[in-house]
């Protein structure tokens, strides 16, 4: 594949990372896991199933016969190192070999070979789903989103604008804006950081309106709790006073920003 459908990948890899992560919550037996956006993000790392008595089982990494790290596709999203037929009796036994002691006391206690659950688990399959993606790049890969991004511009087509400035957000960090910045029928992402002082400051700053097709750059960032900085937002979305480059000028910003390194990569 090419970088930017590596990188589009990796979008989408975090985003059902996200999705899979709100539905996990400590101490809540009665939250379910979502596990077909589970599923979902175990196939972006070309894993398949493979179904044992009644689990469905991915096979995350093969080091043998009982030295196999496997991820059980439940609510706990479980992850063994150990061989399937261990996994097998451990998780869904029959009645005979619960009937064996050596088997009742795995069955019982599985933290001999129990690598890790839910949240952790899911941390590592996000990893190394985006571990196996190719993502270096040159100058020609950039020019590449700079120009397609231009080009919907000026076809005003919103998806190819929105995908363009997700893959320069992605390298460059950048977040959706806080709730006091945000404003409907905007697109508004930038780069968070903070200050001396641990105050929240929001910039560079991108505008898109989905409406008018329109694309704007703060380039200063905003102080969070400033009225004034929340209030220039506004006035440049009303087109009321200029911002500091608009149209494709802001796909060529990005462009050098990303070149210059000046923030760090989306992780």
């Amino acid at each position: 594949m090419s970088f930017t459908e590596n990188l589009l990948q990796k979008i989408r890899i975090k985003k059902l990372s996200r999705e899979i992560e709100k539905s996990i919550v400590s101490g809540n037996t009665e939250k379910r896991t979502d596990l077909h956006t589970m599923r979902k993000l175990l196939e972006t790392g070309e894993y398949t199933a493979q179904k044992e008595r009644d689990m469905e089982l991915f096979i995350l990494e093969d080091g043998g016969e009982e030295k196999k790290k496997i991820l059980v596709l439940d609510n706990d999203l479980p992850i063994y190192r150990t061989g399937i037929a261990d996994v097998a009796l451990r998780k869904s036994p029959t009645v005979k070999e619960m009937l064996n002691i050596r088997n009742a006391v795995k069955i019982l206690n599985d933290s001999d070979v129990l690598v890790s659950k839910k949240a952790e688990s899911l941390q590592y399959v996000r990893e190394q789903c985006i571990n196996r993606l190719d993502l270096t790049f040159g100058p020609g890969d950039l020019d590449e989103i700079a120009n397609n991004g231009t080009a919907s511009l000026e076809r005003e087509y919103s998806a190819g604008v929105e995908e363009a400035l997700d893959l320069f957000g992605e390298l460059l960090s950048y977040v959706p804006a806080p709730n006091e910045f945000r404003k409907s029928s905007h697109k508004i992402i930038g780069y968070l950081q903070k200050n001396d002082r641990g105050e929240e400051l929001f910039g560079p700053v991108l505008i898109y309106s989905l409406i008018h097709n329109t694309l704007r750059l703060i380039e200063k960032p905003l102080h969070r709790m400033n009225k004034e900085d929340a209030e220039m937002i506004s006035q440049i979305c009303a087109e009321k006073i200029k911002a500091a480059a608009e149209g494709p000028q802001v796909f060529a910003y990005l462009k050098e920003a990303v070149l210059s390194g000046k923030y760090a990569a989306g992780n």
